[in-house]
């Protein structure tokens, strides 16, 4: 036993090494991006030679541990929640062919939406795959689960899914560790027919599957991580669902809980432990992160009519995060007093750093487009979406990743021409090549700008897979090589580059340019790396 201070992440990761982990496979994205970074950075990881490498995108990080699942090892594979979407196809099928070494999916969940496109509640995910899911509380709870999970995972030979949100992901809590487990040796799947998802095998598969749902919520009714607190004022039960369970007695830290309540971290729903609680309870309140998931259940499951709160009927509100003070001002506690920021005080919104290439090349190419007019820029998902604010105003859509290809090649098949797309490398490589294709297909007239910063900027500067292959990727696909143009976005370079904008601008059909010019922050990184060697020699 050892412990440790760690985030909800790392305390996810470390998990996962000490229950016998052999490979993690992720995309970067906040709030799941420390996962991979910690096992990166673990000596054990680099020891035992466990892969640790980003993927080009979650599908592929899904498929790629739905592999190492294959072969009897087990993998875990990390995004957050939209990123399911995107790997959806690949885990609602995992779940049909099952796994053969142990599979955990974690998906990270962003409510409030600090750095996300949607609230998305990944729970949904699970129950729509019909694998077991976990909750954690705490960090000890996801450190726990870990081990958990991939014994689950293997007893039912099925992937699980384990959901956290922002808070847990980037709050630091101590854990107690247990000793690791060796990883699982080389082994083949018993049937030789399992992944193979014919109809006729498919079929078998997913009657195999339902039969096991009555395992799964029997595992939940039994969990530990499911718990009934026993209340005298039976008058309201409380149900309180992963880190909302913490929410709810840090409101309650000084004062008594003599209600009822019911802890819920792993699903399917325990629906006995419902029943009963609703069968004491004269009224039920719904305490949990992201959607009414729960809430919206409890009327199938209960049956006779019970009067029950959450963020449906307004005691809790329908969107953003929860905290104490919203669970507590629910139960009728007073709201703290906040200190108000002082009028003299200026809102900052975020901005692209000095000297970063992308705002040389959204400078070069407003002022290309200056007799188009506005509203002809799609762009998409990572450090150049900033671009929307002032003072470049220089794009009009982002969506969700690789869009800006797909969108503007719609724009122009409108008639809106010329059209612009604008993506950076990692979201290119992640999900613009098959927009691309499309493209380079129909020829359409759609001037698509990548601005190659060698990195995954926007989570911290992780590998892109398109550093230094971008350009033979764009004529791998087929762009025209006298359309293919790489600029140095620079001040120096200015007019040499509007002049490129504006004539590709005019070119009635597709045309790439390839604006090349490091991140200046992983650039400052490595000189600082580089200076450090040099002292050390």
């Amino acid at each position: 036993m050892e412990k440790k201070l760690l985030l909800g992440d790392e305390a996810i990761a470390q998990g996962a090494l000490d229950a016998g982990l052999s490979g993690c496979y992720a995309y970067p994205g906040t709030p799941s991006t420390e996962i991979m970074e910690y096992v990166q950075k673990n000596p054990l990881a680099k020891e035992k030679n466990i892969h640790r490498t980003w993927s080009t995108n979650e599908k592929t990080a899904m498929e790629a541990a739905l592999g190492m699942s294959y072969a009897g090892k087990r993998a875990m594979v990390c995004m957050k929640h939209v990123g399911l979407n995107v790997a959806a196809d690949a885990f609602i099928n995992s779940a049909i062919t099952g796994v053969n070494g142990g599979l955990v999916v974690v998906a990270a969940d962003d409510p409030s939406m600090h750095s996300s496109q949607n609230e998305q509640d990944s729970r949904f995910y699970g129950k729509f795959a019909m694998v077991p899911v976990f909750e954690p509380s705490n960090q000890q709870e996801a450190y726990d689960m870990m081990h958990q999970a991939f014994n689950l995972s293997e007893k039912y030979l099925v992937p699980v899914l384990i959901r956290i949100t922002t808070r847990l992901s980037h709050s630091r809590s101590g854990i107690e560790t247990r000793e690791q487990r060796e990883e699982n040796k080389l082994k083949m799947p018993g049937d030789p027919r399992q992944f193979i998802l014919l109809p006729s095998i498919a079929r078998n598969k997913y009657k195999g599957l339902i039969s096991n749902q009555e395992h799964f919520e029997s595992e939940a009714e039994d969990s530990d991580f499911n718990h009934y607190f026993k209340g005298t004022n039976k008058k309201l039960g409380i149900i309180a669902c992963g880190i909302a369970y913490n929410y709810f007695r840090e409101a309650f830290a000084d004062i008594h809980i003599e209600h009822p309540v019911l802890k819920i971290s792993q699903y399917p729903l325990p629906v006995d432990r419902i029943r009963s609680i609703a069968d004491e309870c004269e009224e039920i309140i719904v305490l949990e992160e992201g959607y009414p998931f729960v809430e919206e259940m409890l009327t199938g499951i209960l049956k006779t009519q019970y009067k029950i709160h959450g963020r449906l009927d307004g005691t809790l509100p329908r969107d953003g995060e929860l905290n104490a003070d919203l669970v507590g001002k629910a139960f009728g506690f007073p709201i703290p007093e906040t200190w108000n920021v002082p009028s003299v005080v200026t809102g900052r919104p975020p901005a692209l750093c000095p000297g970063c290439g992308h705002t040389d090349i959204f400078i070069a190419l407003n002022e290309a487009l200056d007799e188009y007019g506005k509203g002809r820029v799609f762009s998409d998902i990572g450090c150049y979406t900033l671009g929307a604010l002032d003072p470049l105003n220089a794009i009009d859509s982002c969506v969700d990743m690789g869009a800006s290809v797909t969108m503007a090649m719609g724009a122009a098949d409108a008639g809106l021409v010329p059209a612009v797309a604008f993506i950076g490398d990692s979201t290119f490589t992640h999900s613009g090549m098959t927009g691309l294709l499309d493209a380079v297909v129909r020829n359409s007239p759609v001037t698509l700008i990548i601005s190659d910063n060698s990195t995954t900027a926007m989570t911290g500067g992780q590998h892109s897979a398109g550093t230094g292959h971008i350009d033979k990727i764009c004529l791998g696909l087929g762009v025209d090589p006298d359309h293919l143009h790489v600029v140095i976005p620079l001040k120096k370079h200015h007019e040499e580059n509007v002049r490129i904008l504006k004539t590709e601008l005019e070119f009635k059909g597709l045309s790439v340019i390839i604006a090349r010019r490091e991140c200046v922050q992983t650039y400052a990184r490595r000189k600082r790396l580089e200076a450090s060697a040099k002292v050390k020699k």
